[in-house]
């Protein structure tokens, strides 16, 4: 067994945690408890807010479209820089995460849905998806991701 103190951990910012949710309605609140915890961990606490709706936003919308499971996976890119992903069994990818697909518009104030998507266009600094094909790990289905950080520093990867 290895034991590695807080302070080993603190060095470097390239660590990442994935959790699998189960296709239940309390998955959302799960992963946000999840990513208080991650962050407070590696002293990024100030990323909470935003990191916190657009993680909900993601896993809601796996819930919400697909009939499975789905995988949250929290990766830290810098000290202040985090990668959220979202993995579901759904194939489709959702405007604006789409190569093809322009920024999400403001939803009309009457709709009762629509809002989630575009609270990701806001808070992200950079977002993605790409379609997971059913190669050898027979998984499929689609994953989005999107990072949020410190205002002013560089993506580390484009939208």
């Amino acid at each position: 067994m290895v034991t590695v103190s807080p302070s080993e951990c603190e060095v470097s910012p390239n660590w990442a945690y994935s959790l699998q949710l189960p296709h239940d309605p309390r998955a959302a609140r799960i992963a946000r408890v999840t990513l208080r915890a991650v962050l407070a961990t590696h002293g990024m606490s100030r990323l909470q807010d935003p990191a916190e709706l657009l993680a909900s936003e993601l896993v809601t919308n796996a819930y919400r479209y697909s009939t499975g499971p789905a995988t949250l996976r929290l990766r830290g890119l810098t000290r202040t820089r985090l990668r959220v992903s979202v993995w579901d069994a759904n194939p489709y990818i959702p405007p604006p995460f789409g190569k093809r697909s322009g920024p999400v518009g403001p939803v009309p104030a009457e709709a009762d849905s629509g809002r989630g998507l575009f609270l990701v266009c806001h808070y992200a600094q950079a977002w993605g998806g790409y379609p997971l094909g059913s190669g050898p790990s027979r998984q499929g289905g689609k994953l989005l991701w999107c990072e949020v950080g410190v205002p002013g520093e560089r993506s580390a990867a484009g939208v």
